[in-house]
């Protein structure tokens, strides 16, 4: 692999994981009240454009990076739509 492939993995890397505090931190508590829907919205909208961008590209930096990261904003997302539709805090 060449250095800027690396480069690209490896920031990534450093972007994707930074939702993984909390994704995690939604999963063990089950609060979502301090979530914004806009906030969930636009990463996903990004994230899916990314992820687009890097399949027309095949680019496999962009392709991992924003595919690990949609299941993270999917995942919030869903909660946060779902505590909504209950009553919860927007």
């Amino acid at each position: 692999m060449d250095p800027i492939t690396l480069l690209g993995l490896a920031a990534g890397c450093c972007s994707t994981f930074a939702l993984a505090p909390q994704a995690i931190k939604v999963w063990r508590t089950q609060q979502v009240d301090q979530l914004s829907i806009g906030m969930l919205s636009l990463m996903f909208c990004g994230c899916l454009l990314w992820l687009t961008y890097g399949l027309l590209d095949d680019d496999v930096s962009i392709i991992w990076a924003n595919a690990i990261a949609f299941f993270f904003i999917i995942y919030m997302l869903t909660k946060k739509v779902l505590d909504m539709q209950r009553g919860g805090q927007r």
